[in-house]
């Protein structure tokens, strides 16, 4: 097992599934103990029952990403269990889909809370623990960069937020020594299989306008890049948004 992130403690959201979960499975493969958090425990349970079937460290928590008193338990449940906390990685968020019209105020709202709101609420929760040696790194989307916004204004509008979020934390909170990047991921999560499920015409162009012509993997395209984003092989990146897609997104 790789030690690149020996001794270091980390916690990400949303980890029960999809690229949370492949974050995790690659922190915990670098020597990170890990504290896995979401909504549905026995998800939390099997991530956390594989990390230890590799050799690895792992916390389960239930924690809602809505709910700033679960979020502030989770933090405190962490660092009293592992003894610090040196990485957090913002996954989890409820997405709001669809056509201006169609989006509802409550599905936008709940973007919001568990997108930006959220992002911002961990961020200065950890902002304690994480000073000194601490790495953040926010999850966001590249549909801010479609040319064509028809069916994606709503989403990309909290996810774009995330990423002004991130440039802001990188800039003022580097001299405490966190650095903080934010990730564009294309991977075979369970959103984006259900999406090339329901639009597969859709999924299909937009596959083939990938110049690798192909999805990332969870953990081997995502995670693992996530790994040495938070390793001192990275230790002078700050403030970037980088995308894993590919070759998709020209980010100008």
């Amino acid at each position: 097992m790789a030690q690149r992130l020996a001794g270091k403690i980390a916690l990400v959201t949303g980890a029960g599934q999809g690229v949370g979960q492949g974050i995790a499975f690659a922190l915990a493969a670098n020597g990170a103990s890990v504290a896995v958090t979401g909504r549905t425990r026995s998800k939390l349970d099997d991530t956390c029952a594989e990390i230890e079937k590799r050799g690895g460290k792992a916390f389960a928590l239930e924690c809602n990403v809505k709910d700033l008193a679960s979020m502030t338990t989770s933090v405190e449940q962490v660092v009293t269990h592992f003894g610090g906390l040196n990485i957090l990685v913002n996954n989890a968020q409820e997405v709001p889909l669809g056509s201006l019209n169609e989006v509802t105020e409550e599905a936008f709202e709940a973007g919001w809370q568990s997108g930006p709101l959220a992002t911002l609420r961990l961020m200065k929760l950890c902002y304690p623990h994480l000073k000194g040696d601490g790495c953040i790194v926010n999850l966001a989307s590249t549909a801010g960069m479609r040319w064509d916004m028809s069916g994606y204004g709503a989403y990309a509008a909290v996810k774009e937020s995330i990423r002004s979020l991130t440039r802001g934390a990188a800039c003022e909170w580097a001299m405490d020594g966190i650095r903080t990047n934010v990730i564009l991921p294309h991977a075979l999560s369970p959103a984006l299989k259900w999406w090339t499920e329901n639009r597969p015409e859709e999924a299909a162009e937009f596959v083939a306008s990938i110049p690798m012509q192909r999805i990332g993997d969870c953990e081997q395209d995502i995670g693992n890049f996530v790994a040495v984003l938070c390793s001192d092989d990275s230790r002078y990146v700050n403030g970037q948004t980088i995308a894993l897609d590919g070759g998709q997104a020209f980010l100008g």
